[in-house]
């Protein structure tokens, strides 16, 4: 029959410890059994020898035994010391074994039963035999004539102690030793209980495999997990961060196998995003910008056990944003078609009408007007730039400025050609970078004395957006001036961080295209400075290299 098994871990280990403690005091019994019953025999030896010693150096016995009838002297006192001594029996016999003496005096005059060899030679020796009272511990030692003691043998005394006395005496301490360690297993038992009982606590009841599973699946999960997932305790240091974490935050060119157990502060992380992780309470779905990432932060606080920490998840967005900036473009461009379709269809209903009036060399004149200028800033942005995205971009750009009363002009020194731009600097990311530009001015100078989209502000004149295109030199110029208000000088250091805007009422959700950029310049290895336009407002510059490979984040 087998005995149940404890499934649980903390139940493993209090049988374990049961069983430990039990064997420990077992042993400790065991050896303290023995160790008394040798001091029991030890002792009961020591109190014979005294005994037997002092008997023989007694002159009033040496005086008996040279008298005519030494048992009628001897018996009587031996008695005596026998229950004043506590040993079993006194037994003063002549040196031939002849007893003068016994506890049962009808053996008195019959020969000792034992050893008396050695005391007949002059010396006091011990044993454990068997006589008429049962087994003892007896000593023998010789009586010497003279008034020293020093003569030659006159007789021979034996006491000794019944082996059954000695047992007695073992058990009586045995039940208080089994008594100690009853108390001892208990209150062992009891500390064991208390202690496990907090383990199963903390490990929920399971078992060591089933912990060693969950470790495994934990690994698992952690390495398989795209999306970063990083754990601090309640001092706010890295408790773990998977390698999605440590991808996304760009802490694996910052020592990675120092991570964990680093206090936030101290990863490098820009102001915003410590900020969240270091926030007591939850976070949902914030966007926060590192130096080459788009990130969507969730913090949760972990509640139970003797510190707090929180959870951290990470996503990135940085692909997503780039493709929601595109779709705003998209969305712009079908905006200004519809507008351009309506103010077309308005032009081709004055051309029918005036033919209709018989007006037709005014309507060739006016037909002809209207196409001339349309197409003088299609004519000059494709001769000037030949790389299809930016074309493309700046004549969107160009129409949605006219929808919104604006003058978007290219300037003259603009100059791509096709083929120039290196596989290392997607047209995606330039996209970003002068779409969100252009933008921001088109927020500004439309408003008039109002901030951009993200923070010009203050300022008047004629609304008109100057861009600059150009490659030369190994580098790409990408230049954005407004005719609007302007900067703020005190504001200049604070354009680019995500979240800053000057528009009343309209901060949520905006500030993010100048953040965008400055992002993905720097990812490429370039600058973006910020100064004032020939016409008074706000002018962008942004300087690529124009390489190969991209510069590491």
């Amino acid at each position: 029959m087998r005995l149940p098994r404890p499934r649980s871990l903390a139940g493993q280990l209090f049988a374990m410890q049961v069983v430990l403690v039990a064997v420990v005091v077992a042993g400790c019994a065991l050896y303290t059994h023995l160790d008394d019953r040798a001091q029991a025999e030890a002792a009961a030896r020591h109190r014979a020898t005294a005994t037997a010693r002092a008997i023989a150096d007694s002159p009033s016995v040496r005086e008996a035994i040279a008298s005519p009838d030494p048992g009628a002297l001897l018996q009587p006192y031996a008695e005596r010391v026998r229950h004043d001594t506590g040993v079993t029996f006194v037994t003063i016999m002549d040196p031939r074994g002849i007893r003068w003496t016994h506890p049962e005096p009808d053996r008195i005059g019959q020969r000792f039963v034992g050893h008396i060899g050695p005391a007949l030679r002059g010396e006091t020796f011990h044993e454990t035999y068997t006589g008429t009272l049962g087994p003892s511990v007896r000593v023998v030692t010789p009586v010497r004539a003279g008034p020293g003691g020093d003569g030659r043998i006159v007789g021979l005394v034996s006491a000794g102690i019944a082996v059954e006395r000695i047992s007695a005496e073992v058990e009586r301490r045995m039940a208080v030793l089994l008594a100690v360690a009853g108390g001892a297993v208990l209150l062992g038992g009891l500390g064991t209980y208390v202690v496990n009982a907090r383990l199963r606590r903390h490990t929920r009841g399971m078992d060591a495999a089933g912990l060693s599973r969950m470790h495994d699946y934990h690994q698992a999960a952690l390495h398989a997990v795209r999306e970063g997932l990083v754990m601090l305790d309640g001092r706010r240091h890295v408790a773990l961060a998977n390698d999605g974490a440590r991808e996304l935050l760009g802490l694996d060119g910052r020592g990675a196998p120092d991570v964990i157990g680093r206090h936030v502060t101290g990863l490098g992380l820009p102001r915003s995003l410590t900020d969240a992780l270091l926030a007591p309470g939850p976070r949902v779905d914030e966007v926060h910008l590192t130096e080459d990432r788009v990130l969507v932060v969730n913090t949760s606080p972990v509640s139970g056990g003797e510190r707090r920490g929180t959870v951290v998840t990470l996503r990135d967005h940085t692909e997503l944003q780039a493709l929601a900036g595109e779709l705003d473009s998209v969305r712009g461009f079908a905006e200004a078609l519809r507008s351009q379709a309506h103010e077309a269809a308005n032009r081709l209903h004055t051309v029918v009408s005036l033919i209709e009036l018989g007006r037709e060399r005014e309507a060739v004149e006016f037909a002809t007007a209207e196409l001339e200028l349309a197409q003088a800033l299609t004519d000059q942005v494709v001769a000037a730039v030949a790389e299809p995205v930016l074309a493309a971009l700046l004549l969107g750009k160009a129409a949605q400025a006219n929808e919104r009363g604006v003058e978007l002009v290219l300037t003259g020194d603009s100059r791509v050609d096709d083929g120039v731009l290196p596989p290392g600097l997607p047209a995606r990311d330039l996209v970003t970078v002068l779409g969100n530009l252009i933008d921001n001015a088109l927020d500004a100078t439309a408003d008039g004395s109002g901030s951009g989209s993200d923070g010009a502000f203050g300022g008047s004149g004629p609304a008109r957006v100057a861009v600059t295109v150009r490659a030369a030199r190994h580098e790409l110029l990408l230049r954005v001036g407004d005719s609007g208000p302007g900067v703020d000088p005190t504001a200049a250091e604070h354009v680019f961080r995500r979240g800053w805007s000057t528009k009343e009422g309209r901060a949520a959700g905006r500030g993010l295209g100048l953040a965008l950029a400055r992002q993905t310049v720097r990812r490429h290895g370039g600058t973006v400075t910020l100064g004032r336009a020939p016409s008074g407002g706000a002018e962008f510059t942004v300087r690529l290299p124009l390489r190969t490979t991209e510069v590491p984040a």
